[in-house]
């Protein structure tokens, strides 16, 4: 039940989904797939602290639970904002300087991490489905398995999502246009900031 949910969840539209398709729009296959591991990585972040026992403690926190809503909110803002303020040219000039640079690497891989930890989607996810259908009697292993399935599920599906938008002919009807594309991608995170913050409302 958990890993059906799960799965519905990561494939359902969001910050996670925009990055990547926006990564492999703007710069290529490579740099898709390490912000891909990045968000699997985010992921693991989470059950980390959740298996420890910190989402409890989290969620019996107002303050905190919101400090971290907050938070997250906050950097979607800031990754919308940046995307919204794309030029024509940030889509061809730097492109073939940086694909195979290693700090664009890294980069693209931290922005697979903060997209999806400090998405507060994914937050409430974990606090709240996986906290309440995995209780404290149910066996490590068992919590482990299930940590393992959905970092795993989680990149194979934007390691999907990073090959079928980095394709040549896919990417050729955005590419001449990417500044577009990437102001369409910040409308979407603004939109869905926008929309966690009428929830706290």
């Amino acid at each position: 039940m958990l890993t059906l949910i799960h799965l519905l969840a990561v494939m359902s539209p969001g910050p996670d989904f925009a990055i990547v398709v926006r990564q492999s729009i703007s710069f290529d296959r490579k740099t898709a797939l390490i912000t891909s591991l990045g968000i699997g990585t985010g992921i693991a972040v989470h059950m980390l602290y959740t298996l420890l026992g910190l989402g409890f403690i989290i969620t019996q926190s107002e303050t905190g639970f919101l400090i971290a809503q907050i938070v997250g909110i906050s950097y979607l803002c800031y990754l919308a904002f940046n995307l919204l303020k794309s030029q024509p040219q940030d889509a061809h000039n730097d492109q073939f300087t940086i694909d195979n640079n290693k700090a664009h690497h890294r980069k693209a891989f931290m922005l697979g991490i903060m997209t999806n930890l400090l998405n507060p989607k994914a937050t409430l996810f974990f606090l709240a489905i996986f906290t309440t259908i995995v209780s404290l009697s149910t066996p490590l292993w068992v919590q482990t398995i299930y940590a393992g399935w959905i970092i795993f599920t989680t990149i194979s599906w934007f390691f999907l999502v990073s090959f079928f938008f980095s394709q040549k002919r896919i990417r050729a009807k955005f590419v001449s246009h990417g500044y577009l594309f990437e102001r369409l991608m910040g409308v979407v995170l603004l939109l869905f900031a926008a929309k966690l913050i009428w929830g706290l409302i």
